[in-house]
């Protein structure tokens, strides 16, 4: 069975689709399935017409060698604009600008572009909804939030599948005296919060690992705290360097706003790590249980800094949590998704 996995990308910019992307296909060859990742592209404001146009006009019913592909998956907008007689979208967002962070964006435009950009985003909606209704079989949603939304602009029917972490060997070694911040350095995952709250705490250190257009800013505020004796960043790190943090750390930290999913959540339990998240982080806030795997707060310093001292404090503390977090989700796994992604009832 030839199964095709698809998600629209852009250059120079790693995100969790092309992550899960990877992983899905991975996870289909060890079920034994032929499996291909296809990118379809993602344009600059102004041009995405152009990538729904020629995502729908690609043929994707054949391989270049002429067999049928037996299935579609499509992840990230708009991959579900292909077209194919077997199609399963696995969505992580659509184009946020459109939906959820549409009044704040919208906000920072002139009345022109107000206009101009109103009118484009109510035909990206109408675009989605009839791809996401007529031209797609079955539609997982990777997280509650996600379904919400589908729900909440489309009125569109989904079922959740939270995709699991890579296929790694994952492992334990220490709860050691830092906070690990594996994330892009974006406004939207909120590294600033961490620093500022590292800022009120007494003990303990932070490693932000990752890059991104937040990065002198963030810089800044760690040089205005005087924090460079306690922050670390390391800019991007190999995949065995991550789990060897994730398995040294003391706790993770993963607060972005309204995120789809997350996977850092994930691989943080899959370490045996609590979480600390905020309350309005979307997909993580679904996934930690203040207190019982780790600490789920307002998006404020002062908040976040009590729960970091009291972690910094307690090493075993931060083990039940991990545990527990770990004991939870381990139910999430490669096995049970594909089985649900490939045998789908419509």
């Amino acid at each position: 069975m030839k199964v095709l996995v698809a998600t629209s990308d852009v250059p120079f910019v790693e995100g969790g689709h092309r992550v899960i992307a990877n992983a899905l296909v991975d996870a289909l060859h060890r079920s034994g399935y032929e499996a291909e990742i296809l990118t379809t592209p993602t344009n600059r404001f102004g041009r995405q017409f152009a990538s729904y146009t020629a995502t729908r006009l690609t043929d994707v019913e054949f391989t270049g060698a002429g067999y049928k592909t037996d299935q579609l998956i499509s992840l990230r907008f708009p991959s579900y604009a292909l077209y194919h007689p077997r199609h399963v979208c696995w969505l992580n967002h659509r184009m946020r600008e459109y939906y959820d962070l549409w009044p704040e964006w919208s906000g920072a435009l002139k009345w022109k572009g107000r206009i101009k950009e109103g009118i484009r985003k109510k035909l990206i909606h109408a675009a989605d909804n009839y791809f996401l209704k007529r031209n797609v079989d079955k539609v997982f949603a990777q997280s509650e939030n996600v379904r919400t939304q589908l729900h909440q602009w489309g009125k569109i029917p989904s079922e959740v599948l939270y995709p699991p972490p890579p296929h790694q060997d994952y492992y334990t070694e220490e709860y050691g005296d830092f906070i690990l911040s594996p994330a892009r350095l974006t406004p939207l995952k909120r590294i600033p919060l961490l620093v500022e709250a590292l800022a009120q705490t007494k003990n303990g250190k932070a490693i932000i690992v990752g890059d991104g257009p937040d990065r002198a800013s963030i810089l800044e505020r760690i040089r205005a705290h005087s924090l460079e004796n306690r922050v670390q960043w390391t800019g991007h790190v190999s995949s065995e360097e991550l789990k060897r943090l994730y398995a040294t750390c003391r706790a993770v930290y993963y607060a972005p706003r309204n995120e789809d999913y997350g996977l850092v959540t994930l691989e943080a339990f899959h370490s045996r790590k609590p979480v600390l998240t905020a309350v309005d982080s979307g997909g993580p806030a679904e996934l930690v249980h203040h207190n019982i795997n780790g600490f789920s707060v307002e998006p404020e310093a002062s908040g976040l800094a009590s729960c970091m001292t009291v972690l910094f404090e307690d090493k075993a503390l931060a083990e039940r949590m991990g545990t527990a977090g770990f004991e939870e989700w381990k139910k999430i796994n490669w096995n049970d998704t594909v089985n649900r992604l490939i045998h789908f009832d419509k």
